[in-house]
């Protein structure tokens, strides 16, 4: 198969332009045609006659109309936001971006954990009073983490909190393929897991087993100084119920990146804890987005000028 033509859809994805995205594509694949359209309907003629197109979303409307394509490269981890019946329908194969959010993600995680363990909260709020009072705080080292999901990211957190003497405990789909952490449960043992847990990582897509995983219960098994960290989506956590366990000092805190609802409305209860730090779902941004992206689509136009299918990171 000859050199295919990539078409760069026009969305912008972490302030980073459609044509930083072209150019880190064009490094990648200095043989390869990389076009990006800059109005609706010179995208919409580029999809139509393109083999490859790659980008945030594609209308079902548009799948529809574009006869050659044979791979939507998605810039995200998550596809949840795809027409994946359509893509399917009209056997066009879908890859992700899982992976790319790894190494800036993780550390995010060992920041909002290590923020919370030396007290830099409070720090900031005493430097902000002018206010030089001593006050305790903890070590890392000899705690146990909890990363409930071990796929890219949560892998990228367990590699990362390896120097840091701590006893890893990971949740997965399928604790028989075992994984990066000293014990690996199943989603039916969560409960024995937390009850251990001084940090609670979620870095776990949003699905069916995982929306409100952690509620009452769980937030009421999770001994009292555990803290919490949300990477994954807001959706795995039931935001009631962690209001009130922070509310009655049922935890100690928690680092949210993500939200439910989100974004967060500005009269939301979490917004005036002390021991809550919040984001607006940057954890995995990255001047390195789309370099990262690209080696992910470079590899796999190898594989589909070879007549191969098994593209890495394959979900369609």
């Amino acid at each position: 198969m000859g050199s295919p033509t990539i078409a760069v859809l026009r969305q912008k994805i972490h302030g980073l332009s459609a044509n930083d995205y072209a150019t880190a594509l064009r490094d990648e694949l200095p043989e390869i045609d990389i076009a990006v359209a800059d109005t609706p309907a010179a995208e919409r003629e580029l999809v139509a006659s393109a083999p490859i197109v790659t980008g945030y979303d594609l209308d079902a409307e548009l799948i529809e109309t574009a006869e050659n394509l044979d791979l939507f490269a998605g810039v995200y981890a998550g596809v949840d936001h795809l027409p994946l019946d359509t893509f399917e329908a009209n056997d066009v194969a879908v890859t992700n971006a899982s992976g790319v959010h790894g190494p800036n993600i993780a550390e995010y995680v060992i920041g909002a954990i290590l923020s919370h363990v030396r007290g830099f909260p409070r720090a900031r709020r005493q430097q902000e009073q002018r206010t030089w009072q001593s006050y305790p705080a903890r070590e890392l080292q000899g705690s146990t983490v909890t990363v409930v999901g071990l796929g890219a990211i949560g892998s990228a957190v367990v590699d990362r909190l390896d120097p840091f003497g701590v006893e890893t405990l990971g949740v997965r789909y399928t604790p028989e393929k075992g994984g990066p952490t000293d014990e690996v449960f199943g989603f039916d043992e969560l409960h024995t897991a937390l009850a251990r847990t001084d940090y609670l990582v979620l870095a776990c897509p949003l699905t069916e087993t995982t929306r409100g995983l952690i509620d009452s219960e769980a937030l009421l098994t999770l001994p009292t100084e555990a803290f919490l960290v949300n990477i994954a989506r807001g959706g795995v956590v039931d935001t009631d119920d962690l209001v009130s366990a922070l509310q009655a000092n049922r935890i100690a805190g928690a680092a949210l990146d993500v939200t439910d609802p989100e974004p967060l409305p500005e009269d939301h209860p979490l917004w005036g804890f002390n021991t809550v730090s919040i984001t607006p779902h940057n954890a995995g941004h990255t001047p390195r987005y789309y370099e990262r992206t690209a080696e992910i689509l470079a590899d796999n136009i190898d594989r589909y000028r070879n007549g191969e299918t098994d593209f890495e990171n394959r979900v369609v």
